[in-house]
């Protein structure tokens, strides 16, 4: 059967299938559906979870020997398996014998990029369809993204009138992660509640030289010039400083959960799928993790918790001036490296 993403979370209220399979380029969408379904079967007992890669030159015996096994304690048991590109045979005949032998116990989470009509045709698509769902993720567009929009800051407690909604959407252009970024921003700016046209405005202008983001990138590629210019100008351009500390925050929380999985023995691309890296941010993270070991990024953190109780004024101290000194302890790690005796005033 085929279940729109928007009806998804309801279906998974009532019922689970054997198989789900999801198919689509857009990042955001295919990330949410893929947590929905994890939750929920996580909720229906279906704790022992296994996932798999599947790229070019797999070796298809671990998988196999996943799908035919059996739990020793009787554990309902959930196997992904998850595609950067299009299946070839090997993986086709793979997704068929995980369909053609279902287990009673045994839920398959399959994702892959967009299908072609022909694909959509073929026989393991169609056993897919027959046992279990297949969820079709399509970019938004028009009044699809306007209402998307409009669901996204509900969930946050926040509306907006249409003019306000089309101002995110212009902003955007289609990029749904771009476009949850503006509304956590949005969130933190605001509070709960209807937003006006002009704090929309004020928020997600385009004419910005700068947005966080480029600071946070700079920042993560241990740029210390271009780090200061930067902030610098989002000061002069009246961006809000808890904006800028929850950029920085993010990313070290981001770093944080991968240096963790990679002391752990886990391989780095394997970490960075699981965190969904885009491929152009790849080298900027890497970049950030070959010279921050766990202890600068802990510190780091509980350096952000200093600028927070700073930036709400619940601490003495220059919220600006904080937020550089935070910026260089991520740029800086080593002890022996005197700070920038530049501030921002």
């Amino acid at each position: 059967m085929k279940i729109a993403v928007d009806q998804l979370t309801a279906h998974l209220d009532r019922t689970l299938l054997p198989v789900y399979l999801l198919t689509g380029d857009e990042p955001l969408q295919m990330g949410e559906a893929c947590d929905t379904i994890r939750q929920h079967a996580k909720q229906a007992g279906f704790t022992d979870r296994e996932i798999f890669h599947v790229e070019a030159g797999h070796d298809y015996s671990t998988l196999y020997g996943a799908l035919d096994s059996y739990s020793l304690f009787g554990e309902s048991r959930f196997i992904e398996m998850r595609f950067k590109s299009k299946p070839d045979k090997l993986a086709i005949k793979a997704i068929l014998h995980a369909i053609e032998t279902p287990q009673e116990n045994l839920l398959l989470l399959v994702s892959l990029p967009k299908l072609s009509s022909a694909e959509q045709k073929s026989s393991w698509y169609q056993a897919a369809d027959k046992l279990g769902a297949i969820i079709t993720i399509w970019p938004l567009e028009g009044d699809r993204l306007i209402h998307w929009l409009d669901r996204r800051l509900s969930s946050r407690g926040l509306l907006a009138d249409t003019t306000g909604l089309k101002l995110i959407a212009g902003r955007v252009e289609g990029n749904l992660l771009a476009a949850a970024q503006e509304i956590e921003k949005l969130s933190i700016l605001y509070g709960k509640g209807r937003l006006t046209d002009d704090q929309i405005i004020s928020a997600v202008a385009d004419s910005a030289r700068y947005d966080v983001f480029d600071l946070t990138n700079e920042v993560l590629r241990g740029h210390i010039a271009k780090s200061y210019r930067i902030l610098s100008g989002l000061k002069g351009e009246g961006v809000a400083s808890a904006v800028v500390l929850w950029a920085l925050t993010r990313e070290l929380r981001l770093l944080n959960t991968l240096k963790k999985a990679l002391e752990q023995g886990a391989r780095e691309d394997t970490v960075f799928a699981q965190n969904r890296i885009w491929d152009s941010r790849k080298p900027i993270v890497a970049s950030a993790l070959r010279r921050l070991n766990i202890r600068a990024i802990q510190d780091s953190l509980i350096e952000s918790a200093k600028v927070d109780r700073i930036v709400k004024g619940m601490q003495s101290g220059h919220e600006w001036s904080a937020l550089w000194s935070l910026c260089q302890m991520i740029i800086r790690p080593e002890q022996d490296t005197p700070p920038s005796k530049q501030s921002i005033q």
